[in-house]
């Protein structure tokens, strides 16, 4: 057992690092060298890998190109080992690597674009959950809605966005005609989500992202109200909230309800 381990641990070396040690224990011929043998493995796991970059990024390869892509792959493999059980979370750091890799930081919608595609992995990998039917919130005691706190849905991410990398995703991934790269004025909220098999995405305003940014750090719906005062006159402020509540779960974004004391 321990010969076997210190062979998968010297084979695993010359994967991730080129090491030389496991050619001592590989049998080579004329005909396929030791070095040959060795290459069939290593160029295989790396094509994988990148494979895996190519499944995760489909706008970005469309963007890029294969050959521009495939060197994009190589440049990240090289820099990133693989150190998931799942070849499925491989790649996440794409979005940080464009954003600092020579060639490509000058282009930050590339980076930007990343994260957003990233972000729809996560939506569509993300558990399911069983949604809060709109007719539960008729069953709540007026007073105690101040303490109700709400549970979103597994799947449910936010970004802000200085990029147009929604638009740019949309036509990429459908084959058409992209857009030409375009700064917001100010980053733009975007919530994402999933309903059944559909990944659904939205801009929101600033007053509903910072409604929903609430409902995430766990805050009851007297949190969000007062997360709202400070753009809303008082009076406006729980019908608005209440609004943004049954937006959310018409949508299939609340999953649980809770007393909430914060």
């Amino acid at each position: 057992m321990a010969r076997l381990e210190s062979i998968e641990n010297d084979f695993q070396s010359f994967l991730l690092t080129g090491s030389a040690e496991i050619e001592k224990r590989v049998v080579g011929t004329q005909r396929v060298p030791i070095a040959t043998r060795l290459a069939i493995y290593g160029n295989g796991y790396r094509s994988r890998l990148i494979e895996t970059l190519e499944a995760h990024y489909p706008a970005l390869l469309a963007l890029l190109g294969e050959e521009e892509f495939a060197a994009l792959g190589r440049a990240y493999v090289q820099a990133h080992d693989s150190s998931f059980a799942s070849i499925r979370f491989y790649g996440g750091a794409l979005g940080a690597f464009l954003a600092g890799y020579p060639g490509y930081a000058a282009n930050p919608w590339l980076s930007e674009l990343a994260h957003f595609e990233w972000a729809m992995n996560d939506v569509f990998d993300a558990a399911d959950a069983a949604s809060v039917d709109v007719q539960a919130l008729g069953l709540i005691a007026p007073e105690d809605w101040g303490e109700l706190g709400f549970d979103l849905h597994p799947s449910v991410r936010r970004l802000d966005l200085a990029w147009n990398a929604p638009a740019l995703w949309r036509a990429l991934t459908s084959a058409q005609p992209h857009p030409p790269p375009d700064a917001q004025a100010r980053p733009v909220p975007w919530l994402l989500w999933r309903r059944e098999l559909q990944i659904l995405f939205r801009p929101l305003t600033g007053l509903e992202a910072e409604a929903l940014d609430a409902v995430r750090q766990g805050r009851s719906f007297g949190g969000i109200c007062v997360a709202l005062c400070t753009a809303l006159a008082e009076e406006e402020v729980p019908g608005r909230a209440a609004a943004f509540l049954r937006e959310w779960v018409e949508s299939g974004m609340i999953v649980g309800m809770r007393t909430c004391r914060e």
